[in-house]
């Protein structure tokens, strides 16, 4: 992934950022509608994510769909 876009995956998922998972092609993936907390955005640009259920899976993006959950 080109530099540039891990740093707008950054800026657009800080810490603290609420997601839900629409899906992901994991057999270890939280059901579908889980919803999390964003720990990091890594230098490969996987979404680290605390999931509600306990889970820790990181989001692949353009790869996994998910959205940020509004207030």
């Amino acid at each position: 992934m080109e530099r540039r876009r891990i740093e707008e995956l950054k800026e657009r998922y800080p810490r603290g950022t609420r997601v839900r998972l629409i899906s992901m092609d994991d057999t270890q993936a939280p059901p579908a509608g889980t919803e999390g907390t964003v720990v990091h955005v890594d230098d490969i640009g996987t979404i680290h994510v605390s999931w509600d259920n306990g889970s820790s899976l990181g989001l692949v993006p353009g790869t996994d769909l998910f959205n940020i959950v509004k207030d």
